[in-house]
């Protein structure tokens, strides 16, 4: 499936501040399931970008403003072609529970098998899983019950947005019996890892018809679902959200033991001044195939024809860094 992915990210600000500093995790990863075909970032005031990889693999740009403004917009774009992962059977043999607690594993994995920020246990999980009769699941193979799990958080839970904050823990979700994929994802994470099954946070985006209105997630809003590492099959995707397994709609943008790891965006500023983030996605079906190959695309003009609006893009920094290599 190819797919075209836009992602505006608005921050505004009630008066002029003097510096931001930000770091974004929006550039699709590239894998066996998922070719990355192209990939833009337009800022508004115009920076400098640079990138690193993290911890996990992730790819993360990073800039500065360092002079007044009182907006600062970002643009991602991304043309992605996707491939469904290969069909999963039906169940493991019993086994697979001795394999997770090998030491391979256990190394392998250690970042995904603590508790850590958003995803961890509480009083309010516990009388949640109770409730469930989560233990029950254990004596089911670990792939059959990392799905039971994902079906069980799926019916226990509306979804609606505006019910929790990015920052809120689980136990609000507990309460209310409603959230958003986030929240979701945190409480599956949570009792995965109680089990003994490494699992890790997954943030990116979800091609959805809204026609068949078949998700019950946001289509203008970036998605997060779970992969569990069992060691016959390694990551396994499952997004109890939506209760489907992560297929060919899903966009993987980056990895983490929970939200905190892989933020969309995440920066300070210099000022006083109060702040309001706008954000929206678009991901549709590609028109036709991507001529350029991989993401490296030519640069565009450093001033738009009528606007006069200056921007700066990824590709524009790499053409200025071949030119100075050059030189």
């Amino acid at each position: 499936m190819l797919l075209e992915v836009r992602h505006v990210t608005q921050y505004h600000y009630a008066q002029q501040v003097r510096e931001s500093v930000m770091e974004l995790w929006m550039q699709p990863q590239k894998s066996a399931t998922q070719r990355l075909l192209s990939f833009e970032l337009e800022l508004d005031p115009p920076s400098q970008l640079f990138s690193y990889a993290d911890s996990f693999g992730n790819a993360v740009y990073h800039f500065d403003v360092p002079h007044p403004h009182d907006r600062l917009e970002i643009v991602a774009r991304s043309a992605v072609e996707t491939q469904a992962p290969p069909p999963l059977p039906e169940a493991l043999d019993i086994g697979e529970w001795d394999r997770l607690r090998s030491d391979f594993v256990r190394g392998e994995c250690f970042d995904f098998l603590r508790p850590h920020g958003y995803a961890r246990r509480t009083a309010a999980l516990d009388a949640f899983a109770e409730a469930h009769q989560l233990d029950e699941l254990r004596h089911l193979d670990p792939l059959s019950a990392a799905r039971q799990l994902s079906s069980i958080v799926y019916g226990a839970f509306d979804y609606e947005a505006g019910v929790t904050e990015a920052d809120s823990p689980i136990d609000l979700a507990l309460a209310e019996g409603r959230g958003v994929c986030q929240d979701f994802a945190h409480i599956m994470i949570a009792i995965c890892r109680d089990w003994g099954m490494p699992a890790r946070y997954v943030s990116g985006y979800l091609f959805t018809d809204r026609a068949q209105k078949q998700d019950r997630s946001d289509p203008d809003a970036t998605h997060a679902w779970v992969e569990v590492f069992l060691p016959s099959l390694r990551w396994v995707g499952l997004d109890p959200t939506n209760n489907i397994p992560a297929g060919e709609r899903h966009v993987q943008v980056a990895v983490g033991r929970d939200y905190n790891d892989v933020p969309p965006s995440r920066g300070v500023f210099k000022g006083e001044a109060e702040s309001q983030l706008a954000v929206g996605v678009s991901v549709r079906r590609a028109r036709a195939a991507i001529a350029e190959p991989e993401f490296m695309r030519m640069s565009k003009p450093a001033f738009v024809a009528g606007a006069q609006r200056r921007r700066s893009s990824l590709a524009g920094l790499a053409e200025q860094q071949r030119h100075q290599q050059q030189q």
